[in-house]
């Protein structure tokens, strides 16, 4: 794959993508020399804590990440090497190209693309599949 090649990286864990989120993902990054990502604007209160709420956090301006990310070949690879070689720990595609000092774009998600993780999501994705 050549460097300026866009690549799209998605979870499998998170099957229920609507084809008008890809959609606008694509559009929008094809027009970005950076590239992006789903994401949906935080609308819960958050708080931190272990046990207890040791603070709450200031929801403006806080995304929850969603796939696929859309980056080009070369930036994303260099940005994945440059993490692994630092000690970096990434969860995903965006905090590699952070971390080297990119700014990818932040596409309006949805809802129906949240991540398959506990038993209970199993029943939520059932319904929209």
């Amino acid at each position: 794959v050549s460097d300026d090649t866009w690549v799209l990286v998605h979870d499998a864990a998170r099957p229920g993508l609507p084809a008008a989120a890809l959609a606008r993902l694509i559009d929008t990054c094809l027009a970005d020399p950076v590239g992006g990502l789903l994401a949906l604007p935080v609308a819960d209160t958050v708080q931190a804590g272990h046990e207890r709420v040791e603070r709450t956090l200031d929801r403006n301006g806080l995304w929850l990440a969603q796939t696929p990310q859309m980056f080009r070949a070369g930036v994303l690879r260099d940005a994945l090497t440059a993490a692994a070689v630092n000690g970096i720990a990434v969860t995903d595609e965006a905090p590699a190209l952070e971390a080297a000092g990119y700014a990818p774009l932040l596409v309006p998600g949805a809802l129906r693309n949240f991540k398959v993780t506990w038993p209970d999501d199993f029943e939520l994705m059932e319904k929209w599949l």
